[in-house]
């Protein structure tokens, strides 16, 4: 088992890897920059070292000044968490440079599956359902063109090194496609440095659905799906496992393609197989890994009754996987909502500030993960996610009643948030049918952001 471990990140999901650890018995370090000085993870770490200024670049992007407070301190091991790190190739190879163990995938894997192009080959290879386009990068736009004759319109562009929805175009037409395949590389290299673009066929109307896998290198096995189809400029904001939308022989297909690919990789650690489902033909494709733990775990985690966090730290510290897949199982349904320091009455406009009372929910099946505490000044420099409130009931049904409950005694005074989003989206009778797909959020906002009851003036 590992001995002590410093977590690589900030926020929610810092508060959370230090919690796993510390019920493991594993001494916890945290970093921090200048405006994280009083932030929750920094109070409940066992110690706490600054690493630079309120920049991500200089502070939480730093590999030098983490890999220093890992050795000055005494760690053996790495938790990069989600964002800022986690999919490095390079950084996880320069935590095994220096002597630490990095709590996740190789950096070979993390390479691999980090490039969707190079993910896709090897989903290919595996016998594993890729979205019709071109297997490896596109060698300019002659090359794209003849891509075109497969895929038709419309059409994805994407930046091979992409994430988080970036570097992406859709093209209708030809001419569309012309404009956009140019502006697409330029985004792709300014963006993340690399110019490289891979296509994709656009599947109308379609879910995403991804698969919870974890693997010790050598196994691996599936936790089942998470549905994460209604997004906001790809971005997910309520998600929910298990999926309604599969059936039985499809979730088996679906979850036993993921665990191959992860196999074939030599995953190590936890990661997401991510699909796009499409309802009519009842088909799935693979479109991308995430090589680490994700925002929305905590789903599978209800359902399940698995703490993913503990297995990824078991694994780091030399256990094997001690999970078979019939040890695993379904119970009940799980729904996660984002709260994020935004304005949805205001198009999403950022808003952060200072918390001047909170009020956690509570009660059966009710969890929330967030890093809030009176008196906490949210700053202005990063990611504006405060909070994730999760549910879990027999039934779908009953989740979303328990989600409006939890919702509504929520209170984040002092700024505003998205909790009007959700409960607005709660009582929609499309989103309680499950009848939505992944452009579904962004027509439903056109209609209805005039409508929401916006929260109480801070």
């Amino acid at each position: 088992m590992l001995r002590k471990l410093l977590v690589a990140n900030r926020g929610e999901i810092a508060v959370r890897v230090i919690r796993a650890a510390r019920d493991l018995g594993i001494a916890t370090v945290a970093v921090h920059s200048d405006a994280d000085r009083d932030s929750l993870h920094v109070q409940i770490a066992d110690e706490a070292v600054h690493i630079g200024p309120p920049a991500a670049k200089k502070s939480y992007l730093n590999v030098a000044s983490i890999l220093k407070a890992a050795t000055d301190t005494g760690c053996d091991s790495v938790h990069p968490g989600y964002g800022f790190l986690a999919e490095n190739a390079g950084f996880a190879d320069a935590c095994a440079a220096a002597g630490l163990v990095f709590v996740g995938p190789s950096g070979d894997a993390i390479r691999t599956m980090g490039d969707k192009v190079a993910a896709r080959s090897a989903a290919h290879a595996a016998g594993v359902p890729v979205v019709p386009g071109s297997i490896g990068r596109v060698a300019g736009i002659d090359a794209a063109r003849h891509v075109l004759i497969d895929t038709g319109f419309p059409v994805m562009i994407k930046a091979a090194a992409g994430g988080g929805g970036r570097g992406i175009r859709i093209a209708n037409d030809l001419a569309g496609f012309e404009a956009a395949f140019p502006q697409a590389a330029a985004e792709a290299l300014a963006a993340f440095g690399d110019g490289g673009l891979y296509m994709e066929k656009v599947i109308a109307r379609a879910r995403h659905i991804e698969v919870q896998v974890l693997g010790d290198g050598r196994d691996a096995v599936h936790f089942f799906e998470r549905e994460c189809s209604l997004q906001r400029r790809r971005q997910k904001v309520w998600e929910e496992a298990p999926s309604r939308a599969l059936s039985d022989r499809v979730r088996d297909e679906l979850c036993s393609s993921a665990v191959r690919l992860a196999r074939a990789v030599g995953y190590s650690g936890a990661g997401t197989v991510e699909y796009l489902y499409d309802d009519e033909s009842g088909q799935f494709h693979f479109i991308e890994m995430n090589t680490r733990i994700q925002v929305e775990h905590p789903v599978t985690e209800m359902i399940t009754g698995i703490d993913l966090v503990a297995e990824m730290l078991r694994i780091a510290g030399g256990e094997p996987l001690r999970l078979r897949q019939s040890d695993i199982a379904v119970r009940g349904h799980a729904i996660e909502v984002r709260l994020n320091a935004e304005d949805p009455c205001r198009d999403f406009a950022p808003f952060p500030g200072t918390v001047t009372a909170l009020r956690v929910p509570g009660g059966p099946g009710v969890r929330f993960e967030s890093m809030l505490y009176a008196g906490y000044t949210v700053p202005p420099f990063y990611d504006s996610l405060l909070a994730k409130l999760v549910v879990h009931a027999e039934t779908r049904e009953a989740a979303i009643t328990r989600l409006v409950r939890a919702l509504s005694e929520t209170r984040i005074e002092g700024l505003r948030t998205t909790k009007p989003l959700f409960l607005a989206l709660a009582g929609d009778p499309a989103v309680r049918a499950n009848a939505v797909h992944t452009r579904w959020l962004e027509g439903w906002l056109e209609t209805h952001a005039a409508r929401l009851v916006p929260e109480p003036e801070p």
